[in-house]
């Protein structure tokens, strides 16, 4: 396993008041101006995720890599009440904001036709058990030591990221054609 690209990508417009944390900026509106609100973040979002992983697809093409999928992290709580009860709750915010930039890329990545393989972050090591056998342990040192060559930052969500591609790109390879 190598990291041959790594980069931070803008999936919110700055243009718009609150895009950065839309959920906390639709709290202090009224309801109907909020799900306005939202909804033109999100298409904001995801032209600008559509963008950002295009140019990401066409930057490795251009040195002959081809994507085969890609993997996103989910939180590991349940799904999300209604747009009521999340503007009511600060920690239902911050998760709302999580799976909205989350949704935002997995998006763009089905548009450009990336398949997507979604991981819930408490069960990366579970999978990568499954995926990796007795290797797991070995994969994730492996993944750890990449920040040497990388340099930083290369932070646990960093490696969880990696982790994730790895057990993408492992299944992918390894799936019957």
């Amino acid at each position: 396993m190598e990291v041959v690209d790594r980069r931070r990508i803008v999936v919110m417009d700055p243009k718009i008041p609150g895009a950065k944390q839309p959920y906390h900026h639709a709290a202090n509106i009224d309801r109907a101006a909020a799900e306005r609100y939202l909804a033109d973040c999100a298409a904001a979002s995801e032209r600008a995720a559509l963008a950002a992983v295009g140019e990401g697809v066409q930057s490795l093409a251009a040195r002959q890599f081809r994507i085969v999928g890609a993997a996103v992290l989910l939180a590991s709580g349940r799904a999300l009440p209604d747009l009521a009860r999340i503007l009511e709750s600060h920690a239902l915010i911050h998760t709302a904001e999580g799976e909205f930039f989350r949704d935002a890329v997995r998006k763009a990545c089905e548009r450009l036709e990336i398949p997507v393989t979604a991981i819930r972050e408490r069960e990366l090591d579970e999978r990568a058990t499954v995926v990796f056998g007795n290797g797991a342990r070995r994969v994730q040192h492996r993944i750890a030591g990449q920040g040497r060559s990388i340099g930083p930052p290369w932070t646990k969500d960093h490696k969880s990221a990696a982790l994730a591609a790895s057990i993408t790109l492992c299944k992918t390879v390894n799936a019957p054609n």
